[in-house]
C-alpha cells in the first residue's frame, strides 16, 4: 500500500510497566494477574498424544490450551489481518483469510505453536473525513490508539496464561510500524518474565520485495502495482479462489484507482503465480520464528 494511503502512525507512548492500579493499564493488568495466580496450574500428566490436530486456538477446549503448554506448546501466532475495500473482484475479507491460512502453515512448519484469532479490525483511514480505503464501502477501520491497546491485551492475556513466545504477524501493509512498537513495549513490560514478543516484519517484507521481484523477472513488470493488482489477486487466487470474482477480472477494464486498484493489472492472476509467493512469505517467517526459539538476536 503506498504510503499516503496508509492512515497515520501513532506512537506508542505509554509504557506497561510501572503504572499505578488505578490506571486503565494498571487495572486491567492487576486483573489478568490475579486470573492468571488463581487459575487452575498447568495439567501434570497432560497426553500429549491426544491433542487436537487443528493448531487453531479457538477451536480448542480451554483443558487442550492448558495441556498443550504442559506439553511444549508456548509459541502463538497472533495474525493481523484488516477488511478493506480490494477493487471490485477480491471480497473485503482478504487479509482475514490470507493471513490465517498463512499463519497455520507457518504454525506447522516450526511445531509446538497455536494460531490465535485473527485480529479483522485495524486502521484503515479515517471517517471525518473520509480517507484512505475508508473512501469506499467495504473497509471497516479504527482509531490507531484502539488498534495499539487491542494488540497489547491480546498479547498480554495470552502471555499470562503460559505462552513464553508471542508472534505478530500482519498481512497488512498500513500498521507494520505499529506491530514493531507494540513488541517493543511488550518486551519493555515483560522484562524478567521470561516471555517474548516477536514482529515478524520479514513476512510482509517479501512482498514489494521479493515477491514482486520474482513476478517481474517472469515477465510480469507491467502488471505488478502497490494493491488489488496481479500479485494480490494471485494471491488470493492461491489461497482461496472463491475470494476473487474470476469472471467478472478476466471481462473487466483496464484497472484504475476510482476501482480502488492502485498501480498494476489484475486481470491476467492466477494461483500458479501467487503460490511461489505465499511460499516465500511461509519460508520468511520460519526462519524469524526458528532464530527466536534458539535464541539469536
Amino acid at each position: 500500500m503506498p504510503a499516503a494511503l496508509c492512515p497515520p502512525r501513532v506512537p506508542l507512548t505509554r509504557p506497561l510497566r510501572n503504572k499505578p492500579p488505578r490506571t486503565l493499564w494498571g487495572a486491567v493488568f492487576a486483573l489478568m494477574a490475579g486470573l492468571a495466580s488463581s487459575a487452575p496450574a498447568h495439567a501434570a500428566g497432560a497426553d500429549c498424544g491426544q491433542l487436537p490436530a487443528s493448531v487453531q486456538f479457538e477451536q480448542r477446549t480451554w483443558t487442550e490450551i492448558r495441556d498443550g503448554l504442559a506439553c511444549g506448546i508456548t509459541t502463538v501466532i497472533i495474525p493481523v489481518g484488516g477488511t478493506e475495500q480490494s477493487g471490485p473482484y477480491i471480497a473485503a475479507g482478504k487479509h482475514n483469510v490470507r493471513v490465517l491460512a498463512q499463519a497455520e502453515r507457518i504454525a506447522r512448519a516450526v511445531g509446538q505453536t497455536l494460531v490465535a484469532p485473527v485480529m479483522a479490525y485495524v486502521p484503515e483511514g479515517g471517517t471525518k473525513p473520509r480517507t484512505s480505503h475508508m473512501r469506499f464501502a467495504g473497509t471497516l477501520s479504527i482509531p490507531p490508539d484502539v488498534f495499539e491497546k487491542l494488540v497489547l491485551a491480546a498479547a498480554e492475556s495470552l502471555r499470562v496464561q503460559g505462552f513464553t513466545l508471542v508472534v505478530l504477524l500482519g498481512d497488512h501493509g498500513g500498521y507494520q510500524t505499529q506491530l514493531q512498537q507494540a513488541a517493543d513495549t511488550l518486551n519493555t513490560a515483560w522484562r524478567g518474565t521470561g516471555a517474548k514478543a516477536l514482529y515478524v516484519r520479514a513476512y510482509y517484507d517479501v512482498l514489494p520485495h521479493q515477491y514482486a521481484d520474482w513476478l517481474k523477472k517472469t515477465g510480469h513488470a507491467g502488471e505488478v502495482g502497490l494493491h488489488a493488482e496481479l500479485s494480490d489477486t494471485s494471491l488470493m487466487l492461491a489461497v482461496d479462489p472463491g475470494m476473487v470474482r474470476q469472471k467478472a477480472l478476466r471481462a473487466g477494464p483496464p484497472p484504475s484507482a476510482a476501482q480502488g486498484i492502485y498501480g498494476g493489472d489484475p486481470r491476467g492472476a492466477s494461483a500458479a503465480l501467487g503460490q511461489p509467493g505465499l511460499d516465500m512469505q511461509v519460508q520468511a517467517a520460519t526462519k524469524v520464528i526458528e532464530a527466536a526459539r534458539a535464541g539469536q538476536p
